[in-house]
């Protein structure tokens, strides 16, 4: 039924508290996991992402690297520093994901339609996603990268909220 789940990631604690249940459809379904990381193109300048963490923890651009070649400060200074910090990102969580066939992808882009432009470019049949829990002012004027996936996407969106503990 799924040949192909999407494990979308920012490399946060929020995001590997998915990993378990992407892993459990893999491995029912016989399915590669593709392990996408985005980096949000429209606030490269910045240093900013669309779905910061806003307790401290990274978020799509910009995270926090403590001494990586080539970085000035904490922060990557330009495209090929985010696409190695991406890479180095999917590989870590690729390595997570024991027993299952995993693929590894860094894209530029708005989060969401990059993530739902690649659902559609692999043929993914699913797409398994952390979402921070946020409600009220706050999921308002951030906005949820997850939301706008679950509310577009053509496949079905298992969504898993991150525990309390995660996000401290």
């Amino acid at each position: 039924m799924y040949d192909k789940i999407l494990y979308p990631t920012d490399g946060s604690s929020i995001a590997e508290s998915a990993i378990e249940h992407a892993q459990n459809q893999a491995k029912q379904h016989d399915a590669t996991v593709h392990v996408l990381y985005v980096i949000d193109s429209e606030h490269m300048g910045l240093g900013l992402a669309s779905n910061l963490d806003l307790e401290g923890g990274p978020g799509m651009v910009g995270a926090p690297t403590e001494g990586a070649p080539g970085m000035v400060g904490s922060r990557p200074t330009g495209r090929d520093d985010l696409e190695d910090e991406g890479t180095g990102i999917v590989n870590t969580v690729a390595e997570q994901f024991e027993g299952v066939e995993t693929q590894t992808a860094v894209r530029f882009g708005s989060p969401y339609e990059t993530i739902l432009e690649y659902v559609d470019d692999a043929g993914i049949d699913m797409i398994v996603m952390s979402t921070h829990g946020r409600s009220g002012m706050q999921r308002y004027i951030i906005g949820s990268v997850t939301e706008k996936v679950v509310r577009f996407a053509d496949v079905p969106v298992l969504t898993v909220r991150a525990a309390e503990s995660k996000k401290k």
